[in-house]
């Protein structure tokens, strides 16, 4: 997909993850002037979990309620900080579980909210969301890897 593409579809809010790298996307909404941030949700197995994957990538203060409204509230205010806009790509949204596939939406309608906020504040928001399917079932007798990412002998 060419940049001119990516530009037009970062204008209108949202970026297909299914067209476009993640590199690519990050490369033209930084070349837009958007604040651009990668939510890591591929552990991720509940909302809140992804709630905290945003609140990680974006660094928002310790005081996040951590529901649908302070995510929009957390990311309007993210926006309305930034000179031009706000970028987010969702990296393996595990939309497929059953635990996240509502959650999915309402996270994506969040975003679409804030694309209408950001158009009324003079302010850019686009996001794409890779969507990723259900996490693997565990594996008996072998331990899951850490939230943090680190394996116990790295401590």
């Amino acid at each position: 997909m060419s940049p001119a593409q990516i530009k037009k579809m970062l204008t209108q809010g949202i970026v297909d993850a299914q067209a476009v790298s993640e590199q690519e996307a990050l490369e033209a909404a930084t070349e837009a002037g958007l604040a651009a941030f990668v939510v890591d949700c591929d552990r991720a197995r509940n909302r809140s979990a992804v709630l905290r994957a945003v609140v990680k990538a974006i660094d928002y203060p310790e005081y996040f309620g951590g529901n649908l409204d302070a995510l929009y509230d957390g990311l309007c205010d993210t926006l309305t900080d930034q000179k031009e806009g706000l970028f987010l790509w969702f990296r393996h949204l595990h939309s497929g579980d059953p635990a996240l596939s509502e959650d999915a939406q309402a996270i994506q309608a969040v975003c679409d909210d804030v694309v209408e906020f950001g158009q009324n504040n003079e302010r850019r928001f686009a996001y794409a969301i890779q969507h990723a399917g259900a996490h693997p079932d565990p594996e008996p007798g072998v331990d899951p890897t850490p939230y943090s990412g680190r394996e116990e002998s790295e401590t």
